[in-house]
């Protein structure tokens, strides 16, 4: 394919429109072969040290663009052989610069940009000479790119990650991704690395699996790799080297693979997602469309796609989302002085089930410290142990711990039905029965074995640490630290700053859970913190919806525009119908004028009914004649999807507005960044509140809005 003349003119409204980029140059300096031949070797450079990644933005495309076009000459005229890119030190590109995209000036400047990125990165296959890229480093979306857009490329066997996370920020791979990948590697394998892996919590690829797939020629050690780089380039212009590229389609997969591989993907996409994200079905057009191998109509559908979906509300909002986990989660709001916590030696784990065989793999894993269990019987306790112990040995079969790590880890996790063994642990977890006589029974107990200064941690869900801590001498030692299961996967921690917690015990467990690896969300000590409040609010109003009347099938469908990870009734049946009816009850004895409760729920979870019937693979495929029978619909007073969705949305503005005015966290952002790392709200929904504004559910609620100006798209969508 011929690139045509890079004119920076063209791109000059676009370029004038954006402020405060930081530039990648494309710095130029021809290099001697060793057979003679001159290879014009491009390094990107954005002057900053390696924790600023290259990132191309308008000025830095339209440099590169210039620069090739320059190259292109130089190669018409015989004074160089080939043209190699690579990166400053540890570091390629790390895509697009998306702290401009705000910048850009409705959908017109969305697919300007598309065009630009196209225009500029194929130029390296149309320089009349074959083109190398010698990625040296970090290689994300528009940086991996600009190495498809290569004749030839290397990979350093240090790059901390390959990927094309586009459809994980609600985008596609624009600048030829989503075209030259399927070519070069088949279409399963790009399935996996366009869709699979950005949907699997944004999954990167290391070196050996991207040379493996065959998107990198040679995999090359860090200590000699620009030097092995230049031989290979060297060797294939010469002919001493052919390279041959074992995954590249052929025509019976064209023919026969092909689309049901995309057909099956789509029908992943809509099982897990539904069909309100638009990145992934996009991406999925374009994929399918690459089977004709046709560049040209291939990079024009990527600019439609790209130019409609940069200037959207779910790209806004996926940047809003992004922004918290990746900077505010790393700054918790109000988090006291790092300096007063307390040096955790020793965890004891109070129960022996299964969030607490959770919580010993966690910390034994991350602290690296002895880990006592206790329970009522040795039995229990020896359960316990033995569940950790085959957590530990599952990791190391998947190769995350080495023998050495396995034995030592082993070693310290213990169980014991004698308290006293508690006497000098410095962090004490609780994970029993969610009833407040319970946990106040335990912390008695503990609480006169104890070291004096060492701190009580509570795992509840919605019940009042002030509570719980009543009964104890010293309360002030007391803070809730609450998980999300699975403990391993869910990022939240909700950290419960209670009226008599002092900062010595709040500044303890956020240094814990900064070492736990958990994002840490300080909250104050109100029903169901953040995460559950929410839920509940949720889980009430459907129960009551079909209460009431309401179809079942209209209830767990009406909400799917609110891009919620689940059905409310998938979700109550994942937590389990008796922790469900606890949380309903616990929300509307505090607040009974906004939050329900439900007999048939309480009857659905004393039948140990099921909700949703499964087919043999645990696909839904309707709900059970239990569920119908107890609820019944007769006689009552149903909803629309409309009505019942409207009254969720307004209710949930509602109370976010009063959890505010309340001061259970900070600020609105804690509020989005509990649900996307605690309740798996999709990034591109933005938690809640910026959809909540949106749909104009705030203005109904209390006659404003969450964000000014509102998180949306310059599209207006």
């Amino acid at each position: 394919m011929t690139a045509k003349t890079f004119d920076p003119k063209y791109y000059e409204k676009l370029v004038a429109g954006v402020e405060g980029e930081v530039v990648t140059e494309a710095k130029v300096r021809d290099v001697r072969l060793a057979s003679g031949k001159t290879l014009a070797l491009i390094t990107l450079d954005n002057g900053r040290d390696y924790r600023r990644p290259n990132t191309l933005g308008p000025n830095s495309l339209v440099g590169l663009g210039t620069t090739l076009e320059t190259l292109r000459g130089r190669a018409a005229a015989g004074e160089i052989d080939a043209v190699a890119v690579t990166g400053k030190r540890f570091n390629f590109a790390a895509g697009a610069d998306l702290s401009l995209v705000d910048q850009i000036p409705g959908p017109e400047g969305g697919r300007l940009l598309a065009e630009l990125g196209h225009h500029a990165l194929g130029m390296l296959g149309g320089l009349g000479v074959p083109s190398f890229a010698f990625v040296n480093g970090l290689a994300l979306g528009g940086g991996l790119e600009v190495a498809l857009n290569s004749t030839y490329r290397t990979i350093d066997a240090s790059c901390p990650a390959v990927a094309l996370p586009e459809v994980f920020l609600g985008l596609v791979p624009g600048w030829g991704g989503a075209t030259l990948l399927p070519n070069l590697i088949g279409i399963e394998n790009a399935l996996r690395v366009i869709i699979e892996n950005p949907l699997k919590q944004n999954r990167t690829l290391k070196p050996q699996q991207a040379y493996d797939l065959g998107i990198f020629d040679r995999l090359i050690g860090a200590a000699n790799f620009l030097e092995e780089s230049l031989a290979f380039a060297d060797a294939v212009l010469t002919g001493r080297e052919k390279v041959q590229r074992k995954n590249v389609p052929g025509k019976l997969e064209r023919v026969g693979k092909w689309d049901v591989a995309v057909k099956i993907a789509r029908k992943q996409v809509e099982s897990k997602l539904g069909t309100v994200p638009i990145a992934p079905y996009r991406a999925l057009d374009i994929l399918a469309l690459a089977k004709h191998n046709d560049l040209e109509r291939g990079f024009e559908a990527e600019n439609d796609a790209l130019g409609e979906l940069i200037v959207g509300d779910q790209f806004r909002a996926s940047m809003y989302a992004f922004d918290l986990v990746q900077k505010r989660a790393k700054r918790p709001a109000g988090a006291p002085d790092a300096e007063l916590a307390r040096p955790v030696s020793k965890v004891g784990i109070v129960g022996a089930g299964l969030m607490a065989t959770q919580f010993a793999t966690l910390f034994v894993r991350r602290l690296q410290v002895p880990i006592v269990i206790t329970d009522v019987d040795q039995e229990r306790v020896d359960r316990g142990v033995a569940a950790v112990h085959a957590e530990l040995d599952k990791l190391a079969a998947k190769g995350r711990l080495d023998d050495d790590n396995l034995a030592r880890n082993k070693a310290l996790v213990t169980g014991t039905t004698d308290r006293s063994r508690f006497a000098d642990c410095d962090w004490v977890i609780e994970a029993v029965f969610e009833e407040v006589g319970v946990k106040q029974q335990v912390f008695s107990e503990l609480e006169a074995i104890v070291p004096e200064d060492a701190i009580l941690a509570t795992n509840t869900s919605s019940l009042s640490v002030d509570e719980i801590g009543s009964v104890l001498e010293h309360p002030e030692r007391l803070v809730g630290f609450h998980f999300f299961n699975p403990v391993a996967i869910m990022p939240l921690l909700e950290v419960v700053d209670a009226e008599k917690t002092d900062r010595v015990a709040l500044a303890t467990a956020m240094a814990v859970a900064k070492r736990l690896k958990k994002t840490a969300v300080i909250t104050r000590d109100r029903p169901g913190f953040v995460v559950n409040r929410v839920l509940a609010k949720v889980l009430g109003e459907s129960m009551h919806a079909v209460d009431t009347g309401t179809p079942i099938e209209v209830v767990d469908r009406a909400l799917d525009p609110m891009g919620l990870p689940m059905t409310p009734f998938e979700l109550l049946e994942l937590v389990g119908l008796k922790v469900g009816a606890h949380v309903l009850e616990s929300h509307h004895a505090p607040f009974p004028d906004r939050f329900f409760e439900s007999a048939n729920l309480d009857a659905l979870a004393d039948a140990g009914a099921k909700l949703i019937e499964r087919d043999g693979k645990g696909e839904p495929k309707g709900y059970t004649n239990q569920f119908r029978k107890i609820v019944g619909t007769e006689g009552k007073s149903p909803m629309s999807a409309e009505e019942f969705r409207e009254r969720v949305e307004t209710g949930l503005a509602e109370e976010i507005h009063i959890m505010l005015e309340e001061q259970v966290v900070a600020a609105v952002e804690d509020i989005d960044l509990c649900l996307i790392t605690g309740a798996g709200f999709p990034l591109y929904s933005g938690g809640i509140t910026p959809y909540l504004d949106r749909v104009g559910a705030s203005e109904r609620a209390f006659g404003d809005t969450f964000h000014d100006p509102l998180i949306r798209g310059a599209s207006g969508e």
